[in-house]
Protein backbone atom coordinates (compact mmCIF):
# COMPACT_ATOMS: atom_id res chain seq x y z
CA UNK A 1 0.00 0.00 0.00
CA UNK A 2 0.86 3.73 -0.99
CA UNK A 3 3.11 5.19 2.16
CA UNK A 4 0.59 7.15 5.03
CA UNK A 5 0.90 10.49 6.06
CA UNK A 6 0.38 10.93 9.71
CA UNK A 7 -1.89 13.60 8.98
CA UNK A 8 -4.34 11.53 7.43
CA UNK A 9 -4.71 7.88 8.77
CA UNK A 10 -3.06 6.14 11.82
CA UNK A 11 -4.08 3.64 14.42
CA UNK A 12 -7.80 4.56 15.25
CA UNK A 13 -8.61 6.67 12.14
CA UNK A 14 -10.05 4.23 10.03
CA UNK A 15 -8.61 3.20 6.53
CA UNK A 16 -11.13 3.13 3.54
CA UNK A 17 -10.64 2.51 -0.10
CA UNK A 18 -12.84 4.89 -2.13
CA UNK A 19 -14.87 2.06 -3.15
CA UNK A 20 -14.95 1.09 0.44
CA UNK A 21 -16.32 4.58 0.88
CA UNK A 22 -19.02 4.23 -2.01
CA UNK A 23 -20.06 0.55 -0.14
CA UNK A 24 -20.70 1.96 3.40
CA UNK A 25 -22.67 5.40 2.69
CA UNK A 26 -24.39 3.79 -0.33
CA UNK A 27 -23.04 6.21 -2.76
CA UNK A 28 -22.43 5.90 -6.85
CA UNK A 29 -18.80 4.41 -6.83
CA UNK A 30 -17.63 6.63 -9.58
CA UNK A 31 -18.75 9.97 -8.32
CA UNK A 32 -17.24 9.45 -5.06
CA UNK A 33 -13.82 8.10 -6.75
CA UNK A 34 -14.01 11.46 -8.54
CA UNK A 35 -14.93 14.06 -6.55
CA UNK A 36 -12.43 12.29 -3.47
CA UNK A 37 -9.61 13.05 -6.26
CA UNK A 38 -10.95 16.45 -7.63
CA UNK A 39 -12.40 18.44 -4.51
CA UNK A 40 -10.57 16.62 -1.60
CA UNK A 41 -7.19 16.88 -3.11
CA UNK A 42 -7.32 19.98 -5.18
CA UNK A 43 -9.25 21.85 -2.65
CA UNK A 44 -9.86 21.16 1.00
CA UNK A 45 -6.30 19.80 0.95
CA UNK A 46 -4.75 22.96 -0.21
CA UNK A 47 -6.85 25.26 2.03
CA UNK A 48 -6.29 23.45 5.15
CA UNK A 49 -2.80 22.22 4.50
CA UNK A 50 -4.47 18.71 5.93
CA UNK A 51 -4.16 15.68 4.07
CA UNK A 52 -7.87 13.75 3.69
CA UNK A 53 -6.64 10.95 1.54
CA UNK A 54 -3.81 8.74 0.35
CA UNK A 55 -2.45 6.88 -2.88
CA UNK A 56 -3.85 7.06 -6.19
CA UNK A 57 -6.54 4.60 -8.14
CA UNK A 58 -7.16 1.81 -6.57
CA UNK A 59 -5.10 2.39 -3.92
CA UNK A 60 -6.01 5.81 -2.92
CA UNK A 61 -7.78 5.26 1.11
CA UNK A 62 -9.27 7.97 3.49
CA UNK A 63 -10.03 8.18 7.28
CA UNK A 64 -13.27 8.18 9.21
CA UNK A 65 -13.99 11.27 9.18
CA UNK A 66 -13.43 12.25 5.59
CA UNK A 67 -16.16 9.39 5.16
CA UNK A 68 -18.80 11.40 7.01
CA UNK A 69 -17.49 14.81 5.54
CA UNK A 70 -17.97 12.63 2.09
CA UNK A 71 -21.64 12.21 2.46
CA UNK A 72 -22.02 15.64 3.65
CA UNK A 73 -20.40 16.86 0.84
CA UNK A 74 -22.28 14.21 -1.73
CA UNK A 75 -25.60 15.75 -0.40
CA UNK A 76 -25.02 19.35 -0.83
CA UNK A 77 -23.99 18.07 -4.19
CA UNK A 78 -26.69 16.44 -5.64
CA UNK A 79 -29.30 19.31 -4.50
CA UNK A 80 -26.88 21.61 -6.97
CA UNK A 81 -24.84 23.32 -3.81
CA UNK A 82 -22.10 24.59 -6.07
CA UNK A 83 -18.31 23.32 -4.70
CA UNK A 84 -17.28 26.84 -4.47
CA UNK A 85 -20.15 27.17 -1.86
CA UNK A 86 -19.44 24.12 -0.34
CA UNK A 87 -15.40 24.50 -0.05
CA UNK A 88 -16.14 28.05 1.35
CA UNK A 89 -18.26 27.09 4.05
CA UNK A 90 -16.02 24.18 4.62
CA UNK A 91 -13.11 27.03 5.25
CA UNK A 92 -14.93 29.19 7.39
CA UNK A 93 -16.63 26.56 9.54
CA UNK A 94 -13.19 24.91 9.97
CA UNK A 95 -11.20 27.94 11.73
CA UNK A 96 -14.37 28.47 13.35
CA UNK A 97 -14.55 25.47 14.68
CA UNK A 98 -10.64 24.74 14.78
CA UNK A 99 -11.29 21.08 12.76
CA UNK A 100 -10.06 19.75 9.65
CA UNK A 101 -13.52 18.32 9.61
CA UNK A 102 -16.22 20.78 10.08
CA UNK A 103 -18.89 18.51 8.77
CA UNK A 104 -18.16 15.69 10.83
CA UNK A 105 -19.45 18.09 13.82
CA UNK A 106 -22.59 17.83 15.26
CA UNK A 107 -23.45 21.39 15.34
CA UNK A 108 -22.98 21.45 11.68
CA UNK A 109 -25.24 18.52 11.22
CA UNK A 110 -27.80 19.07 13.41
CA UNK A 111 -28.57 22.71 12.53
CA UNK A 112 -28.67 24.05 9.31
CA UNK A 113 -28.18 27.86 10.66
CA UNK A 114 -24.35 26.42 11.78
CA UNK A 115 -23.36 26.61 7.76
CA UNK A 116 -21.74 30.48 7.49
CA UNK A 117 -19.62 32.03 4.86
CA UNK A 118 -17.25 35.16 5.07
CA UNK A 119 -18.67 38.21 2.81
CA UNK A 120 -16.56 40.37 1.13
CA UNK A 121 -15.18 42.37 3.78
CA UNK A 122 -14.37 39.17 5.96
CA UNK A 123 -17.41 39.30 8.50
CA UNK A 124 -19.39 35.64 8.86
CA UNK A 125 -22.81 35.55 7.83
CA UNK A 126 -25.79 33.33 7.69
CA UNK A 127 -26.00 30.72 4.55
CA UNK A 128 -28.45 30.93 1.76
CA UNK A 129 -32.10 29.54 2.99
CA UNK A 130 -31.75 26.78 0.51
CA UNK A 131 -28.40 25.66 1.36
CA UNK A 132 -29.98 25.76 5.47
CA UNK A 133 -32.78 23.47 3.74
CA UNK A 134 -30.92 20.92 2.42
CA UNK A 135 -29.07 20.76 5.91
CA UNK A 136 -32.13 20.33 7.74
CA UNK A 137 -33.65 17.81 5.00
CA UNK A 138 -31.13 15.53 4.14
CA UNK A 139 -28.41 15.77 6.59
CA UNK A 140 -30.03 15.70 9.91
CA UNK A 141 -31.17 11.89 9.10
CA UNK A 142 -27.84 11.08 8.68
CA UNK A 143 -26.79 12.75 11.77
CA UNK A 144 -29.23 10.35 13.77
CA UNK A 145 -26.83 7.45 12.81
CA UNK A 146 -23.98 8.90 14.16
CA UNK A 147 -22.83 9.01 17.39
CA UNK A 148 -20.15 12.20 18.64
CA UNK A 149 -17.14 12.22 21.03
CA UNK A 150 -17.16 14.62 23.89
CA UNK A 151 -15.77 17.08 21.79
CA UNK A 152 -18.84 16.92 19.26
CA UNK A 153 -16.67 15.13 16.34
CA UNK A 154 -18.31 11.74 14.69
CA UNK A 155 -16.84 8.98 16.97
CA UNK A 156 -18.70 6.13 15.01
CA UNK A 157 -21.39 5.12 12.14
CA UNK A 158 -24.39 3.14 12.49
CA UNK A 159 -25.26 1.95 8.58
CA UNK A 160 -28.60 0.94 9.36
CA UNK A 161 -29.61 2.96 12.16
CA UNK A 162 -28.61 3.37 16.30
CA UNK A 163 -31.21 0.04 16.37
CA UNK A 164 -29.38 -2.32 14.51
CA UNK A 165 -25.78 -3.79 15.61
CA UNK A 166 -23.45 -2.83 12.51
CA UNK A 167 -21.05 -0.31 13.30
CA UNK A 168 -18.41 1.55 11.58
CA UNK A 169 -15.84 1.76 14.26
CA UNK A 170 -12.36 3.12 13.29
CA UNK A 171 -10.89 2.31 16.40
CA UNK A 172 -11.89 -1.38 15.77
CA UNK A 173 -10.60 -3.40 12.65
CA UNK A 174 -9.63 -0.15 10.66
CA UNK A 175 -13.17 0.65 11.04
CA UNK A 176 -14.01 -2.07 8.78
CA UNK A 177 -18.05 -2.91 9.61
CA UNK A 178 -18.30 -4.78 12.47
CA UNK A 179 -21.22 -6.33 14.91
CA UNK A 180 -20.91 -3.76 17.85
CA UNK A 181 -19.24 -4.67 21.35
CA UNK A 182 -17.33 -7.50 19.05
CA UNK A 183 -14.48 -7.22 16.91
CA UNK A 184 -16.20 -9.61 14.19
CA UNK A 185 -16.36 -8.46 10.86
CA UNK A 186 -19.84 -8.12 9.23
CA UNK A 187 -18.06 -9.44 5.68
CA UNK A 188 -17.08 -13.07 7.64
CA UNK A 189 -20.21 -13.36 8.71
CA UNK A 190 -21.87 -12.50 5.16
CA UNK A 191 -19.19 -14.96 3.68
CA UNK A 192 -20.41 -17.85 5.72
CA UNK A 193 -24.14 -17.09 4.77
CA UNK A 194 -23.39 -17.39 1.31
CA UNK A 195 -21.04 -20.34 1.65
CA UNK A 196 -24.49 -21.59 2.78
CA UNK A 197 -24.49 -21.55 6.33
CA UNK A 198 -27.37 -20.86 8.37
CA UNK A 199 -27.88 -17.60 9.88
CA UNK A 200 -28.71 -19.87 12.99
CA UNK A 201 -25.08 -21.72 12.45
CA UNK A 202 -23.19 -18.54 12.38
CA UNK A 203 -24.86 -17.24 15.47
CA UNK A 204 -23.96 -20.41 17.84
CA UNK A 205 -20.22 -20.12 16.23
CA UNK A 206 -19.43 -16.61 16.63
CA UNK A 207 -21.71 -16.71 19.88
CA UNK A 208 -24.04 -13.82 18.57
CA UNK A 209 -27.53 -13.58 18.36
CA UNK A 210 -29.77 -14.14 15.34
CA UNK A 211 -30.34 -10.39 14.99
CA UNK A 212 -26.98 -9.83 15.16
CA UNK A 213 -26.65 -12.18 12.13
CA UNK A 214 -29.29 -10.85 10.34
CA UNK A 215 -27.94 -7.17 11.02
CA UNK A 216 -24.52 -7.83 9.27
CA UNK A 217 -26.63 -9.71 6.28
CA UNK A 218 -28.84 -6.73 6.17
CA UNK A 219 -26.28 -4.32 5.85
CA UNK A 220 -24.66 -6.32 2.89
CA UNK A 221 -27.33 -6.71 1.08
CA UNK A 222 -28.16 -2.83 1.11
CA UNK A 223 -24.83 -2.15 0.32
CA UNK A 224 -25.00 -4.31 -2.58
CA UNK A 225 -28.16 -3.02 -4.02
Amino acid sequence: MTSITPHTLGFGTGIYTTPEVAKILRLPARKVKRWMQEYWENYFTKSTRMYYSEGVGSEQVTNFHTLIEFFVFYQLREKGISPQQIIKAHDVLASRFKTAYPFATLPILTDGRKILFTDKVGEIIDADASLQMYITDVIRPFCQRIEFDENQLARRFFPLGKDHQVVIDPERKFGQPVIEGTTILTETIYNLYRAGESVETIAKLYDLSVDQVQDALEFHRRSAA
